[in-house]
């Protein structure tokens, strides 16, 4: 029978029966020195018993906490910067442009502030001959997703002649760490489809170690024999383009798969999915004008939709009821439409628009 740990009442039951029991049966009598010493060992004893508790769900990373998780990570994973365990937050980079006297120098390393983030020139600037926007390259300070989303920054120390705020042209690669819940489906996902020298699963497992890539799924022979096709999402990095990856995303992704895979495979292509909307159409809602209960369903969706969704997946009637179902306050509804065939193997599930009746 499976292991059930005992409360501190029962522990302190065992003890004291043990100890009637080995003096045959003397008698606990009030607050005396031999209950006392039999409840002081009883409350040694149950914390060992609740730390053994702890412990082993510690030894398995489907149970593991943050620290002990990041100890399975360290052994089973590697990430496409050569590090082991969690993927690191990475620090955003890009270009500001600054107006000010022509000719004006901003040196390299120019400290600045975007959102309360901290950033620094990468090379020494001069502004242009008309004063007008010079193009400058800066990186942050900071690491975290975050550092991708100033608009305008501050010079710490200004600079005579230059203008007191920058404008952003471009600020992107800044990432969080990696989740507790993302490290975890890493690590169980390697040691479930251990290396194989190239298997369908070793290019997911590859796509996931570059930093910020969420999802991925490879496509053996797609193209044809001895060819392999991969398609990868990045929901947080890319979440103002609903998680797509852009160009340079893909070439990030080809570059490090060129140096793992195997140097045998005829043709290998890294793709980003297709973006296929699919509509809801939601009858007889109860609660029909609650506006927090539609936007419950709408995340139940989009929640649905991220754990369910792959190129060229089928999205059943089903699991589509079944997220409606799920949202908080909901009560009944009549979901109309069928199943949501996507036209080919590329084609993405997204949420497209949510339709109300009566």
């Amino acid at each position: 029978m499976p292991w059930s740990t005992p409360t501190l009442r029962k522990t302190r039951e065992m003890v004291r029966d043990e100890i009637t029991s080995a003096l045959s049966g003397a008698a606990f009598i009030g607050n005396n020195v031999l209950r006392v010493m039999a409840d002081a060992m009883a409350g040694l004893a149950h914390l060992t018993l609740r730390y053994i508790d702890w412990l082993s769900r510690q030894l398995l990373p489907d149970t593991a906490e943050t620290e002990w998780l990041d100890r399975h990570g360290n052994i089973w994973l590697t990430n496409a910067d050569g590090s082991t365990g969690r993927k690191q937050a990475t620090y955003a980079f890009g270009t500001v442009t600054f107006t000010g006297i022509p000719d004006t120098v901003v040196p390299k390393a120019t400290q600045l502030t975007g959102n309360g983030i901290g950033y620094e020139t990468t090379e020494e600037m001069f502004i242009g001959s008309d004063g007008g926007p010079t193009e400058c390259s800066v990186r942050a300070l900071d690491p975290g997703l975050a550092g991708n989303a100033p608009l305008r920054m501050a010079f710490d120390t200004p600079i005579a002649g230059v203008d007191g705020q920058a404008t952003v042209v471009n600020l992107d690669g800044g990432t969080d760490a990696e989740t507790d819940a993302e490290l975890r489906m890493r690590v169980l996902e390697r040691i479930q489809a251990p290396p194989m020298g190239g298997d369908k699963e070793d290019y997911v497992n590859w796509t996931l170690r570059v930093p910020g890539v969420t999802r991925a799924w490879s496509f053996p022979l797609e193209m044809g024999i001895g060819t392999c096709t991969v398609r990868f999402m990045m929901d947080d990095l890319r979440a103002g383009q609903e998680g797509f990856p852009n160009a340079d995303d893909v070439a990030t992704v080809q570059a490090y798969l060129d140096t793992v895979r195997p140097v045998a495979v005829k043709d290998f292509f890294v793709v980003a999915p297709i973006r296929q909307p699919i509509d809801f159409y939601i009858n007889q809602l109860d609660p029909g004008d609650d506006s927090t209960v539609k936007g419950g369903i709408e995340v139940s969706i989009l929640e649905m939709l991220k754990e369910r969704a792959a190129p060229g997946q089928t999205i059943f009637k089903a699991w589509k009821s079944d997220a409606v179902l799920s949202a908080p306050g909901v009560i009944s509804f009549d979901l109309g439409g069928d199943d949501d065939v996507m036209p080919d193997v590329g084609h993405l599930a997204v949420l497209g628009d949510i339709y109300y009746g009566s």
